[in-house]
């Protein structure tokens, strides 16, 4: 059963509440002398105790997605990451199908040398006959750290809420990407850096593997990111360090634009690898697209703006959004999804009309 999934989060109520509705039922009748009573009772108690304890953390976890599997709680890793399965090349990748319409591909990049998992959604419009030749445009869903791209269908409501803005003509047909961001477990920022080109993962292996497989639209201005969190941080930064490749981001609730000191430890590569820096000293003609908060204290406003003064002058078409409240989870990135979906609707361009 999974960490994240609904079943557990439901089997551990049912189970609080029976629970407590047994501390109710045997509380006057444990047996035995006194203290043996007292310490059912006690039992009772710590049994209520804990097993609402462990739904409030599993719903925290939910939320948050702290961790994304049973291995990934228990700090279990095996010989099953990415670091000891190189993957086939991205034209022999293969693409599993699995639930909601999902295709799953485990692969090894050419050229960063990193292997990890893409999962990639078709829109409906994809499979019809009066566009089968049609070349479609590509959002890249970028996980948060820690996440993977699990995240997005487990805790994010991929792809069914934006099936349901296409549905109701809020955004366009997109083919939906989502690959991890941090292969073997290590967080750069989406940053290339010594031995972990993870730059070049999401802006030539995952891009050449999507080519390889599906009708992708071949220019820079069919290609968007969404990012959330960390991957907001990296949905800013990489159209700006790859305008080639993408024309488009979108960063909600993101980690700080100048650079996480834990991620890259080096303090000139830190800044040259900043959306801040990079933005600063752009000549790059990309959309970006940034939203926050008021109440999160993971990305508080102050990110923005900061990125908004060094943004000033450069040819970048910056639109910003400041909801009253929320934290830093995905009930409020899910309540971003229209305004940024719809904000891609209007960047990208290729494919079907809405």
């Amino acid at each position: 059963m999974s960490l994240t999934g609904t079943a557990f989060l439901a089997l551990l109520l049912a189970v609080t509440v029976l629970t407590v509705l047994a501390t109710l039922l045997l509380w006057a009748r444990i047996p035995g002398p006194g203290p043996v009573r007292w310490l059912g009772r006690v039992v009772l108690i710590g049994l209520c105790q804990a097993t609402a304890i462990c739904v409030v953390a599993v719903w925290i976890n939910t939320s948050y997605g702290l961790y994304a599997s049973w291995d990934d709680l228990l700090g279990r890793s095996g010989d099953k990451g990415p670091v000891s399965m190189p993957g086939p090349p991205a034209q022999r990748a293969r693409f599993i199908r699995g639930d909601n319409g999902m295709r799953e591909a485990y692969f090894h990049g050419s050229r960063s040398g990193l292997s990890g998992q893409v999962m990639v959604w078709t829109p409906p419009q994809y499979d019809d006959p009066r566009y089968r030749r049609t070349a479609f445009p590509v959002v890249v869903l970028l996980h948060g750290v820690p996440g993977s791209p699990q995240s997005w269908m487990e805790q994010g409501r991929m792809p069914g809420a934006y099936e349901r803005l296409l549905q109701n003509g809020e955004t366009r047909p997109f083919i939906l990407a989502a690959p991890i961001i941090n292969p073997g477990g290590v967080d750069t920022d989406c940053s290339d850096v010594d031995g972990r080109k993870v730059a070049t993962w999401l802006a030539a292996d995952v891009p050449e593997l999507l080519r390889s497989h599906f009708r992708t639209a071949p220019e820079p201005k069919s290609w968007g990111l969404l990012g959330i969190s960390t991957g907001g941080l990296c949905a800013a930064k990489l159209p700006l360090q790859y305008p080639k490749v993408f024309g488009a981001g979108a960063g909600l609730d993101p980690d700080p634009l100048n650079g996480d000191r834990g991620a890259v430890t080096d303090p000139a590569l830190r800044e040259r690898n900043s959306p801040t820096w990079l933005v600063a000293h752009t000549r790059a003609d990309v959309g970006l697209f940034l939203a926050t908060s008021r109440q999160d204290r993971e990305s508080p406003p102050s990110y923005i703006e900061d990125f908004q003064r060094a943004a000033a002058g450069s040819p970048v078409r910056l639109r910003t959004m400041l909801l009253p409240a929320g934290g830093h989870n995905y009930g409020t990135w899910i309540t971003l999804y229209p305004a940024a979906f719809g904000w891609l609707g209007e960047q990208l361009t290729g494919g079907p009309p809405r």
